[in-house]
């Protein structure tokens, strides 16, 4: 049974390949954040097919998606909802916003304004929005995919860093590759996404996180990912290191990472595939506040600690 399930979101992945050529490993990386029960942030240009991936990614997995295009003008009450009083029964009535769904498309999350980006924070954390003292529960599963443009564009704002840590992964799409493009070309342009079936439902998803997270790791490979998280904090290149929230979303998604792959147990090689997401977005360098040389620090990292440890 536990192989039939692996299977049918193999297959999700086969069909999420046709629809983004040539980006394989992060359509990889894509599920993996969903398996791992954990929120995705897609940053890259526009153009680049971030919004068509989230569509996808909700149609082969069955999930109730919203898209909800992020302006400067945007409240949170836009996206939470609002109470109304009505006259007819003297009492204010809790009208849910668009975030009331189990997979929420935030379309260029960096395009409003850090009050409404926090509106969220509650909602990917505990998967409940209180409004009013009220506490109304979301959808199980509820996932967000926020697609985010570059902080050199106009018109955007960073994103905080307790929102950032918020998401389980970041990735960027980059341009295809001459072969893919050539594809693409060939199609004319001819969106793909929408001939997308359902292979999964929402409670397979739900077992298949759980099949997932029972992925073994051995005592060695949880000391490997301790010298990794520790290199982060002691070394004089980074200015801050992976807190234990970032260590543990690298173990939950080498552990789907692996059970993608069919294996029952993590090697060295998970670690390593899914580090540069769960990690890039939660490091900084010590003499770039920007972050843009994230990646850099983690290929770093990868070269400078050691499998096994010299102790």
């Amino acid at each position: 049974m536990a192989a039939m399930l692996t299977d049918k979101v193999l297959t999700c992945v086969s069909c999420l390949d046709e629809v983004l050529l040539g980006k394989s490993h992060q359509i990889r990386l894509a599920v993996t954040c969903l398996l791992a029960g954990g929120h995705l942030l897609i940053e890259d240009l526009p153009g680049m097919g971030k919004t068509t991936l989230a569509h996808a990614l909700a149609r082969v997995f069955g999930l109730q998606d919203t898209r909800v295009q992020f302006t400067s003008d945007m409240l949170p009450a836009d996206l939470l909802g609002i109470s109304i009083f009505e006259s007819s029964t003297g009492r204010f009535v809790f009208h849910p916003g668009p975030i009331f769904c189990q997979l929420l498309l935030a379309d260029e999350i960096n395009r409003t304004t850090p009050k409404t980006q926090s509106a969220l924070l509650e909602a990917m954390e505990e998967g409940q929005v209180t409004l009013e003292g009220t506490t109304h529960a979301l959808p199980e599963p509820f996932f967000v995919i926020a697609t985010q443009n570059p902080l050199t564009q106009f018109g955007t704002f960073p994103l905080p860093e307790s929102q950032l840590d918020r998401f389980l992964m970041r990735i960027a799409l980059g341009y295809p590759d001459p072969a893919s493009e050539r594809q693409l070309l060939m199609r004319g342009g001819e969106r793909q996404g929408g001939n997308i079936m359902s292979v999964l439902t929402p409670d397979e998803l739900l077992q298949a996180r759980s099949d997932s997270q029972g992925v073994h790791v051995s005592v060695d490979l949880i000391h490997y990912l301790q010298r990794l998280v520790q290199f982060t904090r002691d070394s004089d290149d980074f200015s801050q290191g992976v807190s234990p929230r970032g260590a543990l979303a690298v173990l939950r998604c080498a552990k789907s990472w692996a059970w993608l792959h069919k294996r029952h147990h993590v090697v060295p090689e998970d670690i390593q595939a899914v580090l540069p997401a769960v990690i890039g977005h939660r490091v900084r360098r010590s003499d770039d506040v920007s972050g843009q040389s994230a990646e850099f620090l983690v290929e770093q990292l990868l070269r400078q600690v050691d499998v096994l440890s010299s102790q």
